[in-house]
């Protein structure tokens, strides 16, 4: 877009972003300092409320940008994502919702303390919080990059290494002044938004093949380069076993990963009650289904209406295959229609980023201030308020945030976030089902747990074709890759199950029946949840 055109379309986008900055402005008014209302926002919020805001905390830039792109690029392949993704929900309802809601109280770590050692307990679970919050940002970051430049009409690192930068100071200011109540309502704004423009950009691609799904694909397949093979399962994850094996293992990340994110837990803290938890689960997993059955008809219409290599050429990795499927739905680059209806999107999916960008910095910074700050702090040190240290952990793990976002710049924002999923479900999730369910379980078993899975998971990715050894790795003119797949949840998610286990048989600690029957109690019937 040039002249006009371009003009019309920063209005519009500049004009969203002043939307959303006033409604934090404006929730954040009358707020008082408690941790409870930073944190859970006082546990206000209807199921419905929480519903929308869990949908438009999720449905990320992984979401509507990466998982699109990867549909348009590799077909059937990119489907994985979507399906991996949902399914996840029915691990968070079943198992980790209503009993999370009753145990904690603001972050992962009060469910495991709650019967352990809490010095200890604390710093592991907040550790891993944070590496898991930091990775699921950078994926954030990166989509915003690709986003913003393409806007600009400039696709050069410089570019995209200042919209990284702005949408970290963004993400600060959103979590520093308004904490959990205005994220949530941006959350809801931004769900409301999202599905909008999702359903209208879906109309518009089965209008423009006249409601025909059969021809959407062929043509899709047609255009692909691949032929029947683009509808196929096996363009990216076929071939040897490595490719194999990484299909499995970020099937896992997927499924599993979502129970042990930080910022979903933290959104179960919101309502007053675990029914009220468990509805809002059902309010989201309706919402984000939709969206996700959305999405394929969005990346199959972008093959089929933009082409992969039109794709290609303006992000390598597809994240922007739907603005440019919005830019030619509405017309084309010198139309007015086209215009508007790529600001709206960009609009839109700039409004998905800073979203959930703020949850993620909000449930982060609430590691670093209920659980690290706490336990580290010195007996006879001056104690700080606890919401001054988390805003000021908002602005530290912004700064890494955007460092590493700059690295990453060129990956598939999807795929990031199923590094992210894997770490969760390496680290976050074994502790968590422990705590929930063995009653021998104990303080080094749960220690063990995450150290356990997180580091195998972090060491692994370092050595994976992601960050050495091909043309598409963070750093191509080297070469240390001595682990072949691409995700590392085939192997580190068990080995969080093991180190856990194993923690727990060779220690000398004796599991506290009183403790684990109180927890056990208040689990199931929320007795004593606060």
């Amino acid at each position: 877009m040039t002249g006009n055109h371009q003009t019309l379309a920063l209005v519009l986008f500049s004009a969203f972003i002043a939307v959303t900055l006033g409604i934090t402005t404006w929730v954040s008014r009358d707020r008082h300092g408690s941790a409870e209302e930073f944190y859970a926002g006082g546990r206000l919020f209807s199921p419905m409320e929480n519903g929308f805001a869990i949908a438009g905390d999720y449905m990320s830039a992984a979401s509507f940008l990466g998982i699109s792109g990867l549909i348009a690029l590799f077909g059937y392949d990119g489907l994985l994502y979507s399906v991996g993704f949902l399914v996840a929900w029915l691990v968070v309802l079943f198992l980790v919702a209503e009993l999370v809601r009753n145990c904690g109280r603001f972050t992962l770590a009060d469910v495991v303390a709650a019967r352990m050692s809490e010095r200890p307990v604390r710093i592991a679970a907040g550790t891993s919080s944070v590496t898991v919050s930091v990775l699921y940002l950078v994926a954030q970051m990166v989509g915003a990059g690709s986003l913003v430049a393409l806007l600009l009409g400039r696709t050069s690192a410089a570019a995209q290494c200042w919209t990284v930068v702005g949408v970290g100071a963004l993400m600060v200011i959103y979590v520093s002044l308004g904490g959990m109540r205005a994220t949530t309502w941006i959350q809801i704004v931004k769900a409301v938004l999202l599905l909008g423009g999702t359903v209208a950009l879906t109309a518009l691609v089965l209008v423009r093949f006249h409601g025909d799904f059969d021809r959407l694909l062929l043509t899709a397949a047609e255009r692909s380069g691949h032929g029947n093979a683009f509808l196929a399962p096996g363009l990216k994850y076929g071939g040897d076993w490595t490719a194999r094996f990484d299909f499995i293992s970020l099937g896992l990340a997927l499924v599993l990963g979502t129970a042990g994110l930080p910022h979903i837990l933290s959104r179960f803290y919101t309502v007053p009650t675990a029914r009220a938890a468990r509805r809002s689960v059902v309010w989201s997993i309706g919402l984000i289904g939709g969206f996700y059955l959305m999405t394929i008809v969005l990346g199959f219409g972008a093959a089929a209406i933009v082409g992969p290599q039109a794709v290609r050429a303006s992000n390598a990795a597809g994240n922007t295959a739907v603005p440019l499927l919005a830019l030619d739905l509405g017309g084309g680059s010198d139309s007015t229609g086209g215009t508007v209806l790529f600001a709206v999107v960009a609009a839109v999916a700039f409004a998905t980023i800073l979203a959930v960008v703020a949850g993620i910095t909000l449930a982060s910074s609430a590691s670093v201030a209920h659980d690290l700050y706490a336990s580290l702090r010195r007996r006879r040190a001056e104690p700080r308020s606890e919401v001054a240290v988390a805003r000021a952990a908002a602005v530290g793990i912004g700064v890494v945030a955007i460092a590493l976002g700059l690295l990453a710049r060129d990956l598939n924002v999807a795929f990031l976030v199923g590094l992210a999923f894997a770490v969760a479900a390496s680290a976050n999730l074994p502790v968590l089902l422990y705590s929930l369910f063995w009653r021998g379980f104990t303080t080094r078993g749960a220690v063990y747990a995450v150290y356990g899975g997180l580091v195998p998971a972090l060491v692994l990715v370092v050595l994976s074709p992601v960050v050495s050894g091909s043309p598409e790795s963070l750093f191509p003119g080297v070469d240390f890759q001595y682990f072949p797949l691409q995700n590392p949840g085939l192997v580190s998610i068990p080995l969080g199950f093991l180190a856990g286990w194993l923690g727990t048989v060779t220690s000398a600690e004796v599991a506290d029946e009183a403790k684990h029957a109180e927890t056990e109690v208040r689990s199931l019937t929320g007795a004593g949840a606060v």
